[in-house]
């Protein structure tokens, strides 16, 4: 009854606002946040607790021993948490920055079981490397199984160029689905060149013979990772973020040592304690030998980090549900190519470097991923270095088994090593297996730190994650009947957040339209709402980049949205924070840096900066002119105050703080995804964030003194011509400038009646 009243409502009298908030308010009664029906077909599912605060967390962490302390809340350190308190051990999982913060939210998105592993198994009779395949099958199966709202079949393409590859790579694809049996997503099969260039009209067709498709799975890793910690929590395992550890604690046991805790930080407000714990196990990734030396200093390293960086294209770059895969590129290395939230995921390189929490990438890595993509995509395509939206580095942290006299070389799977004090140490493995690796885990910690569960065996195999009990395919559209949300943002949020949608759709505010009725979205191009940014900081979510990057998928998709984001995501974040003016400028200063530095932003600038000017003289001097109608003063140079005068002419006003945004622009690569018109539409008669005006202020000035020289206009314009960079606000502030000043001149000519007829 109440389902047909809530459709009656928004179907009736969604012709105004006050039907919306009609249907807003009768929504708002409802406090449990789930709609969907317990059936026979749909149980119940399994009661656990509700998700506690942060606050709650913390003060768990400072007042209980545990049985087990896990350090890291990536996908491994999570899925560690979930088996470890689903087997009945009391559990802490301490993460010193945000769940998911490192590699896990730095993946190609896939969930695989190892295309070029089945090769080398059977090229070279492997048994191990067969093992590994058929492992990963299996888990492939079961992340597809226990989120599905997160994770989704993609069919992914093999273009073949030789008549003898077609058998060769049949084989071998038909080999994968053989080895997974029943967990097989869908069957494999050989495409004709015309229907591969059917399937997939952006390939390079000049020397196709064909094309083969398999099917593996794809995820938005970052918010499976969260869910996965968040799901442990829900179980009660007591998880935090934000909190470091900053030493392993030690007792003696007759002539040895045992770890009996650790000592931690809380990195938000300072305050330090210990956490008693009968057993600490390291599952920091790429940091895994920094933890392993507060256990002994003097221990060999084991960890060999290597960088795979990945960028963004805009969605025109792939079909919509079609990837692509190149198993020989140039140097070797395997490149992939998938849709991914509307856009396309290109990648990955794999180079030697230093574990750091904060890997960027570089201008190398960029174009030798954009050069592969121009050898199989048609000439049509003109591949640009201005259509990087993001770029982003994930360590791959391979590992050498100490356990092993031959310490060079790198394990081909995980590895679990336990110290002589008693530090278990999770280290190696991918994504698609997170959750054997912590099943192993687990077992080994029980083993070799007397741990006493309620459950010996793991408990995870087919546990279904927070959202996908009541999550169906169709869900979004009781999203868009119930509570007027516009569709496009329904379907985001059933695929993010599963049943958990409708209590995201509570917290919306009103639009203030007659459709969509609820949903203010944080970008005009992007279907994130105000909601999710509440909804985030009860996921703990404590940082604007938190935020950003993990929670919303801003900074992975395209940085310059996310910079145009970030003033308002802060604000709301500030209302359920209680963030203070200086506390609100520090986060923005944070997540800037951060869009820069590890989102590949800055990299966009000095790509630019390379660019020789290679304009016409018209052109030229149709810059020059653009360039003079913003220097009115013929100063020689366009300053913050130029750049506020003329925003202020096209009906924006400014804060003193905002206008260095506009000015920063010609520094990043801004891709289209907002016209200024637009932009001054959104921001309407609002003062514009001074964080704003900076940026378009450092989008021109290379120099990075304060002001745009004539040199750096005609640079960026030249950028721009080349395709390096594809747009610019204040070079469309200028094309407007100019306008507006040939409609003024135009005015002021003398009429022909005016001037008494003509001769």
């Amino acid at each position: 009854m109440a389902s047909k009243l809530r459709r009656l409502v928004v179907g009736g009298l969604a012709g105004g606002v006050g039907a919306g908030l009609a249907c807003y308010l009768l929504l708002k009664e409802n406090g449990n946040g789930s709609w969907f029906t317990v059936t026979a077909e749909n149980p119940a599912p399994k009661i656990k607790r509700a998700l506690p605060p942060r606050d709650d967390q913390i003060k768990s962490l400072q007042s209980e021993p545990f049985d087990v302390v896990i350090i890291g809340g990536g996908a491994t350190g999570s899925g560690c948490a979930l088996d470890a308190v689903t087997r009945g051990l009391k559990t802490a999982l301490i993460e010193a920055d945000d769940f998911a913060s490192g590699t896990s939210s730095r993946s190609t998105k896939l969930i695989h079981g190892g295309v070029r592993y089945l090769q080398k198994a059977i090229m070279q009779l492997d048994y191990e490397q067969y093992k590994m395949v058929k492992e990963a099958l299996h888990e492939r199966a079961n992340m597809l199984s226990q989120a599905p709202h997160l994770a989704y079949p993609l069919p992914i393409m093999l273009p073949v160029y030789k008549w003898w590859q077609l058998p060769y790579y049949w084989f071998g694809i038909k080999m994968y689905d053989v080895v997974a049996g029943s967990k097989t997503v869908k069957s494999s099969y050989v495409l004709s060149k015309k229907n591969a260039l059917e399937l997939f009209p952006m390939l390079r067709g000049d020397k196709l013979c064909g094309g083969i498709v398999y099917y593996d799975g794809q995820q938005d890793d970052a918010r499976m990772n969260l869910t996965i910690a968040l799901t442990a929590a829900r179980h009660g395992a007591t998880v935090v973020n934000h909190v470091s550890v900053t030493s392993i604690l030690k007792e003696k046991k007759g002539d040895t040592e045992r770890i009996n805790g650790v000592q931690v930080r809380d990195e938000i407000t300072g305050k330090s304690w210990t956490v008693p714990a009968k057993c600490v196990i390291n599952a920091t990734g790429p940091l895994t030998d920094s933890i392993r030396k507060m256990d002994n200093p003097s221990v060999k390293e084991i960890c060999c980090p290597s960088s795979g960086v990945h960028i963004t294209l805009p969605g025109y770059y792939s079909p919509e549900q079609m990837g692509l895969l190149d198993p020989a590129t140039s140097d070797g290395r395997v490149i992939f190519f998938l849709p991914w939230q509307n856009h396309t995921i290109a990648g990955t390189t794999d180079l030697p470097c230093e574990p750091t929490h904060n890997p960027k990438p570089t201008e190398d890595e960029i174009l030798f991923i954009l050069e592969e993509v121009k050898n199989y995509l048609n000439p049509d395509v003109e591949v640009r270095r201005g259509d990087v939206l993001s770029a982003w580095s994930g360590i791959r942290p391979l590992v050498s088994d100490p356990d092993k006299a031959d310490t060079q070389s790198l394990a081909r799977n995980h590895i679990v090593h336990v110290s002589p004090s008693g530090l278990v140490t999770i280290a190696g493995g991918k994504w698609t297996t997170y959750r054997a690796m912590a099943a192993d885990t687990i077992d080994k910690a029980i083993e070799a730190c007397d741990l006493n569960p309620k459950f010996r065996e793991c408990q995870t195999d087919g546990l279904k994650l927070v959202g996908a009990h009541g999550w169906t395919p169709t869900m979004y559209i009781r999203l868009v009947q119930d509570f007027g949300l516009d569709c496009e943002v329904a379907q985001h949020l059933a695929k993010s957040y599963g049943d958990r949608a409708f209590a995201v759709a509570k917290m919306a505010s009103l639009t203030g339209k007659r459709w969509p009725i609820i949903g203010k979205k944080i970008h005009p191009e992007f279907p994130y709402i105000d909601a999710e940014v509440r909804y985030g900081v009860r996921e703990y979510a404590m940082t604007a980049i938190d935020m950003i990057s993990r929670r919303v998928r801003l900074a992975f998709l395209n940085v310059q949205a996310a910079q145009e984001a970030l003033h308002d995501v802060v604000e709301i974040m500030a209302e359920e924070l209680q963030w203070s003016d200086k506390e609100k400028q520090e986060q923005i200063k944070k997540a800037t840096e951060f869009l820069h530095n590890e989102m590949g932003h800055n990299v966009n600038r000095a790509s630019r900066d390379k660019i020789p000017i290679n304009l016409s003289k018209e052109e030229i001097q149709l810059y020059i002119k653009r360039f003079q109608i913003i220097d009115k003063d013929r100063k020689g140079y366009v300053s913050i105050n130029d750049i506020r005068r003329s925003l202020k002419s096209l009906g924006m006003k400014l804060t003193d703080d905002e206008i260095h945004t506009l000015l920063s622009e010609i520094n990043t690569t801004y891709n289209g995804q907002l016209d200024l018109p637009d932009y001054l539409q959104q921001h309407d008669d609002k003062e514009v964030p001074g964080e704003e005006l900076h940026e378009i202020l450092k989008e021109i000035d290379t120099n990075m003194n304060g002001q745009v020289e004539l040199d750096e206009y005609l640079q960026m314009m030249s950028a721009i011509k080349s395709g390096h960079v594809t747009y610019s606000r204040f070079a469309r502030m200028a094309e407007l400038e100019e306008q507006k000043h040939e409609k003024e001149m135009f005015k002021n000519k003398i009429s022909v009646e005016r001037s008494g007829g003509g001769l």
